[in-house]
């Protein structure tokens, strides 16, 4: 099993020093986001990696889990002798534990764009 966090264990983590990379697509990102998040969606991720701060921690967010923990497995693969971690539940959850955001998570179009 990959190591995750939860988004308070990120927190903690964001406090030590980790990055945030959030591998959403730009409509996704700019509708909400974390402050300080690195922002590299997941289609460009193989051409970009390079551009993350080595040494770090990384914790990968997407909207639910599913893409950030394909960019973790992606990035355990390319920098292997680094820190990788997948948030569980992804910015929904994050929102839904009244974490701070730069906009508001909506949990699809399908449900008329309410935040969660």
């Amino acid at each position: 099993m990959l190591p995750e966090v939860t988004p308070t264990q990120a927190q903690a983590h964001l406090a030590d020093g980790a990055l945030l990379l959030d591998v959403r697509e730009l409509n996704e990102w700019e509708a909400a986001r974390v402050e300080g998040a690195l922002h590299i969606p997941l289609g460009e991720l193989p051409k970009r990696f390079r551009e993350l701060p080595a040494g770090r921690a990384i914790i990968c967010i997407c909207h639910s889990g599913s893409r950030s923990g394909k960019a973790q497995r992606f990035l355990l693969s390319a920098i292997n002798k680094q820190a990788v971690y997948n948030l569980t539940g992804g910015i929904l959850r994050w929102s839904s534990e009244g974490l701070p955001l730069r906009g508001f998570a909506t949990r699809s179009s399908r449900n008329g764009g309410r935040p969660v």
